[in-house]
């Protein structure tokens, strides 16, 4: 005779810091499970009750108090379900901070895990906040002994091992694990590991939403004991999802299938971490609106869609601000689009400003040639306009930059680079052709002509970008192993590349990262994304400076 266990997988939207609203969610979906969903059960996320990564507020004392206090408060109100919760827990006698679990039941807390695999390499650095546990976490929920375990737990080995020795025989691994490119893939693979190296299914809950550059896609899921999986929750979305367990005659747990939503395509899932990302940053940070500049380009064009999709039209808008090189196709274009898109729409030619600086420069230029630096005083007097309406509207400028762009430093401090937020900023060139392609096959939102037209500045006559770089094709390749896998100039010499083009390049993206520092945050899609995951030094022998 068999009967079954009920546990929900809460995968929420939290926000860092906010410890009462996220105690509310907490409450409110425990209350839920228990009483629409009929769980036993319910598992959150790691660090729910913080956010995730709380950072350097985990140094301040108050901060850690206030965690504590609010998984009391959680103790002290929900009755008649399991919750299985992640908080910053202090040590005692203030030796440290665990990042923890607690089970809580009717009143009381049951048992408390200590995550014992503290990840420090890209964008994580728990080893400057945390001290590691080491020992396993095993508690009978609803008659089955569940080993509770977090996050980096499941990527190694010895923490399943440990808590299938001390008698578990359900896993539940709770997360906050960022995408990127591929990651749900590489998570149930790791996954697989784990399950047949025990022998034991796992319920795996992540966390979902964008924090800052991160961006969490959820993706619950459960893996039974063979490897295969039963049940995985939507991407990028926020929900309560029910899983029932069968318990045989011997206590053996068996998850029943359940839906098991598709992994995404690679151009899916990022242009849904990208819709999300802007959409977290900019309603969490308490903006009303989003301005950017459309200029006309590919890379405007798809920022003022990912923008529309993540916020409604009515909270965005765009201005297009013509200089003396702005071709006429550019404005029509840029029009269109705004049109299309039924966005608020202004035009602010930005010769006067021009002509009035280099009116006002004439003297401490006279007898040098023009050069990259008019070009430069005319992307700045955009800036200028963009953060001019930010102050005046209260809000945030989004930059247009894409990666490729920012790698090499074909951007202008203080022109195109001012803003708040950078939609593009870990996107390659070659993959923001695809991401409006794909954008435009659910409906035509980016004008043909603008997908089609070689890309360009418009800041000197006839301007091309293959004027000052090579093929976006050629340099995105270069950039990924240079970037992202950190090829030596000769390794990728010998995939294939014109040496003298690979030295270039690479010397742009050394003497660049002075620009990179200065850069607004934006959505990480990648795996080597500028900021929290590849930090060089701005002053170094590798290091030459070019034109701001």
């Amino acid at each position: 005779m068999s009967r079954n266990l009920r546990i929900v997988m809460a995968q929420l939207n939290l926000l860092v810091g906010d410890i009462d609203g996220n105690t509310d969610k907490v409450i409110a979906a425990c209350e839920r499970a228990r009483d629409e969903l009929g769980a036993q059960a319910i598992a959150f996320p790691e660090l729910t009750i913080s956010g995730y990564p709380p950072e350097d507020l985990l140094l301040r004392p108050g901060f850690l108090h206030a965690a504590e206090a609010a998984v009391k408060r959680v103790q002290a109100r929900v009755r008649g379900i399991d919750v299985i919760l992640g908080y910053p827990h202090c040590a005692p006698e203030g030796v440290g901070v665990y990042n923890a679990a607690a089970v809580l039941r009717d009143g009381a807390a049951v048992a408390t895990y200590f995550k014992s695999e503290l990840p420090n390499y890209g964008v994580f650095d728990e080893r400057r906040y945390f001290i590691a546990g080491g020992e396993p976490c095993v508690v009978e929920i609803g008659g089955v002994p569940v080993g509770i375990t977090l996050c980096e737990d499941s990527w190694f080995p010895a923490p399943a091992r440990r808590t299938a020795q001390a008698g578990a025989r359900l896993l539940l691994n709770l997360n906050a694990s960022p995408f990127h490119v591929d990651k749900g893939r590489e998570r149930e693979a790791v996954l697989e590991k784990r399950v047949r190296e025990v022998g034991l299914p796992i319920l795996y809950v992540n966390l979902v939403g964008g924090q800052d550059e991160l961006v969490f896609d959820g993706g619950s899921l459960v893996m039974a004991a063979d490897g295969s999986v039963s049940q995985r929750a939507p991407v990028f979305e926020e929900g309560l999802f029910a899983v029932d367990i069968e318990l045989a005659a011997d206590g053996t747990p068996r998850p029943l299938p359940g839906s098991v939503t598709p992994l995404r395509s690679e151009t899916e899932s990022v242009y849904s971490a990208l819709v999300l990302g802007v959409r977290d940053y900019v309603q969490k940070n308490g903006f009303p609106r989003a301005i950017l500049g459309l200029s006309g380009g590919i890379d405007s064009a798809l920022t003022l869609t990912v923008a529309v999709d993540a916020l409604g039209a009515e909270r965005v808008e765009a201005v297009m601000m013509p200089s003396r090189y702005t071709q006429d196709m550019s404005i029509e274009d840029a029009r269109q689009q705004a049109q299309m898109l039924g966005v608020e729409y202004h035009v602010l030619p930005i010769e006067p400003a021009f002509q009035a600086f280099l009116h006002l420069l004439k003297e401490e230029f006279e007898g040098l040639q023009p050069d990259t630096t008019e070009e430069n005083i005319q992307a700045r007097c955009r800036g200028i306009v963009l953060m001019a309406i930010s102050n005046k509207k209260h809000g945030v400028v989004l930059t247009t930059g894409n990666k490729s762009e920012m790698s090499v430093g074909y951007a202008t401090l203080y022109g195109d680079m001012a803003g708040g937020f950078g939609v593009l900023k870990d996107v390659p060139k070659t993959l923001v052709y695809r991401l409006a392609a794909y954008r435009n096959s659910i409906a035509p939102v980016i004008p043909q002509r603008v997908i089609e037209r070689p890309p360009s500045a418009e800041l000197a006559p006839d301007q091309k970008d293959t004027d000052s770089l090579p093929p976006y094709d050629v340099l995105d390749a270069i950039l990924e192993m240079y970037v992202e896998r950190d090829f030596c100039a000769g390794n990728i010499v010998a995939a294939g590349y014109d040496a003298n083009t690979v030295e270039r390049i690479i010397a742009m993206v050394n003497r660049n990262e002075y620009k990179r520092r200065q850069a607004a945050p934006g959505v990480r899609i990648t795996k080597r994304a500028f900021g929290r995951d590849r930090r060089y030094p701005i002053t170094s022998g590798y290091l030459r400076r070019g034109p701001l």
